[in-house]
């Protein structure tokens, strides 16, 4: 029997005084017996996912971070299983504010660049949009720059995500936004100027030079500091050239990295509207600076297997958890609150959607399938034009071809033979008239 169902039953307990240090309520959400063994099981098949399906390398750090990554993907999936209720309150067991329905703002608001009303301070719209959002942006996609590595991969998700951000306003009211908070400040000015610096960074650590000497060798103390400062770059660097349009494959590839980087975009906004959590709280930047570190590894992962495509490689093993606790995190939005998701959109931007969709759709048949065989076509015909050619040309000096040789040898031989015949038959006539 539940224990819900003892207490309708009148099964209640003593009401003895609890010993020091035990709770005096009694939690739906929380048991100690039952999360103790939880906490137990989510170990236990954490370390067996990483020693038993992979080859673990003797990096003990390594192997720490793996634990941790599955753990997290494990925790998940124990929110995917809760009720909204239960899932909302659990998270006041790490932080007692959260749990509560988040005040109502106002977003989007006057949009006026100029607003001539106030005199006092025309351009006060502007000042008000410059709040911590704005480092918060150019930090995120120095970072992005740093793990993609890529300056047109970058700047296709930066625009590709304001524009989710503007399709998807009716359902998050914090999408809500002016148009040139999207697509000057956000787009052009903030995730601009991060990949821009990031670019940059790429640039100084590829080309960078390492001196591998001893520190107490350097004789000045600015040599040192300079040294030890180096010490958290990394020892090598690699350039990725993602060349989406060189293969089918490196492009169904590409196209599905930018879909699962928007879809994190997205589960960030979605799982504070859902779970009630404040965007400056430091869960937020928790979840960023977790998906920042073992993000880069798996685009590195990701980025070998597509470079060294080989029947026996397989992909990372980080590759594979991002994604699963990318696509956990929507189940999570998906069952906690169904009805935003299930808005429909507005028919001009269902519209846009879908002609941008039939685009790639239409570019990618032409450029993988129809240019590939219209190519074949014309490299067939250019080789038969170039067979034709070279065959005029010993005609044209005097020198049968191939066929000329054994049609002209033939009509020799048929020549003589009839030759022979008529000498033969004159002889015969003679002998005859004589």
């Amino acid at each position: 029997m539940r224990r819900g169902e003892r207490r309708a039953a009148g099964g209640s307990r003593s009401e003895s005084p609890l010993p020091e240090g035990r709770r005096s309520t009694e939690s739906e959400v929380y048991d100690d017996s039952a999360h103790t063994l939880t906490a137990l099981f989510i170990l236990t098949c954490a370390l067996g996912h990483v020693t038993l399906l992979e080859e673990t390398p003797q990096d003990t750090a390594h192997n720490t971070k793996r634990g941790i990554v599955a753990s997290i993907l494990v925790f998940l999936c124990f929110g995917v299983t809760q009720t909204v209720q239960d899932g909302r309150q659990f998270l006041k067991y790490v932080d007692p504010r959260l749990g509560v329905p988040l005040p109502e703002r106002d977003y989007g608001g006057n949009c006026l660049i100029y607003d001539a009303d106030n005199k006092t301070d025309p351009f006060h719209n502007i000042w008000d949009k410059l709040d911590g959002f704005v480092p918060a942006h150019f930090i995120g996609w120095y970072l992005k720059t740093l793990m993609i590595r890529d300056w047109w991969m970058c700047m296709i998700i930066s625009v590709m995500f304001e524009f989710l951000e503007s399709s998807l306003e009716h359902q998050l009211p914090n999408f809500s936004e002016c148009w040139w908070d999207h697509w000057i400040m956000d787009v052009l000015i903030c995730n601009g100027l991060g990949i821009y610096c990031g670019m940059k960074t790429l640039e100084w650590l590829s080309l960078k030079t390492y001196k591998w000497q001893g520190r107490w060798n350097i004789p000045t103390y600015k040599g040192k500091i300079k040294r030890i400062a180096f010490q958290f770059t990394p020892y090598s660097w690699v350039r990725f050239e993602w060349k989406p349009a060189s293969s089918l494959h490196r492009w169904l590839a590409v196209c599905g990295i930018i879909l699962v980087f928007l879809l994190a975009e997205l589960n960030t906004f979605y799982l504070k509207f859902v779970l009630w959590m404040p965007p400056e709280h430091y869960l937020v930047l928790l979840r960023l600076v977790f998906f920042v570190n073992v993000g880069g590894v798996a685009m590195r992962e990701i980025y070998d297997f597509m470079d060294e495509l080989k029947p026996h490689r397989k992909r990372g093993q980080q590759a594979w958890l991002v994604a699963a606790i990318t696509v956990t995190e929507l189940l999570i939005v998906v069952k906690y609150d169904p009805h935003s998701l299930t808005l429909s959109l507005p028919f001009y931007i269902s519209q846009c959607w879908t002609l941008g969709s039939v685009l790639v759709l239409t570019w990618t048949v032409w450029r993988f399938f129809l240019r590939d065989i219209t190519l074949r076509y014309k490299e067939t015909q250019r080789q038969k034009q170039q067979n034709d050619q070279s065959k005029a040309a010993n005609n044209g000096d005097g020198h049968p071809g191939l066929d000329d040789d054994l049609l002209g040898a033939g009509t020799a031989e048929e020549e003589g033979a009839a030759e022979e015949g008529a000498v033969a038959s004159r002889k015969q006539v003679a002998s005859a008239t004589s």
